[in-house]
């Protein structure tokens, strides 16, 4: 005997209600009581790619020995701890400290080398970064143990390994020790039995030019303008 289509249908959407029945039985909420709090706590584990923007200075068309200046993007990684303060539904405030460790690249193309295998000299920036943003997040609801959110905000970071203060090497690019970015991002929270477990996505846009000018270095006199950006994925563990 065969069925109609009809039947099929209507087979499949009474076995799917039970199924559904069946489930919303079993199935409990975790840490039901979080979404009530006033502020909580946590940990934040990291990874970063950075790198600049660069832009020349009118003393790159006259140089006679640095011809073309490239960044390029390095990973680094990151530790921190997590703040979050409640202040409407669907609206948190956030604090993430974190010491983050960025290496950024400046590739340089050298007219007249000493060997031909330095005809690219790369500069490696390497940064000791104390991280301290202010996001404001954006809550979708709760699904079960599941939830979507956004959050944009600023954040000013402390360069603890600032060459422009305590290095003086004569051919590397030296950095201002205070920068200041914009964050965006999104994530995902997971709520399990004891904690929420949250992957995020976070963009990190430099907004002065964190470059200490050197006149008397020809790698740095050719460059304008140097602007941090970072990408993070970030684990976050919360209680």
């Amino acid at each position: 005997m065969r069925f109609s289509w009809y039947k099929t249908v209507s087979i499949g959407l009474v076995l799917l209600w039970l199924f559904e029945g069946a489930d919303a039985q079993l199935w409990q909420p975790n840490l039901p009581e979080h979404d009530s709090k006033p502020y909580y706590f946590g940990i934040t584990l990291s990874y970063n790619s950075a790198w600049f923007k660069a832009a020349p200075s009118p003393n790159f068309l006259a140089s006679d020995s640095v011809l073309l200046a490239n960044t390029k993007a390095v990973g680094g990684f990151g530790l921190g701890l997590l703040g979050t303060l409640k202040l409407v539904d669907h609206f948190e405030l956030r604090v993430n400290p974190q010491l983050i460790f960025a290496t950024r690249d400046i590739v340089y193309n050298v007219k007249y080398p000493v060997f031909p295998e330095d005809t690219n000299a790369v500069k490696q920036v390497q940064s000791a970064l104390l991280n301290f943003p202010l996001h404001l997040k954006f809550l979708s609801d709760r699904i079960r143990n599941f939830r979507v959110y956004t959050f944009a905000g600023l954040a000013y970071s402390l360069d603890l390994a600032s060459n422009s203060a305590n290095r003086k090497v004569e051919d590397l690019v030296k950095l201002k020790p205070g920068d200041f970015t914009l964050d965006f991002g999104a994530g995902l929270n997971f709520y399990f039995d004891s904690f929420i477990f949250s992957p995020e996505i976070r963009f990190s846009n430099g907004i002065g030019n964190a470059l200490d000018q050197d006149p008397s270095n020809k790698y740095s006199n050719t460059i304008g303008q140097l602007k941090t950006r970072m990408v993070q994925l970030c684990i976050h563990l919360e209680g």
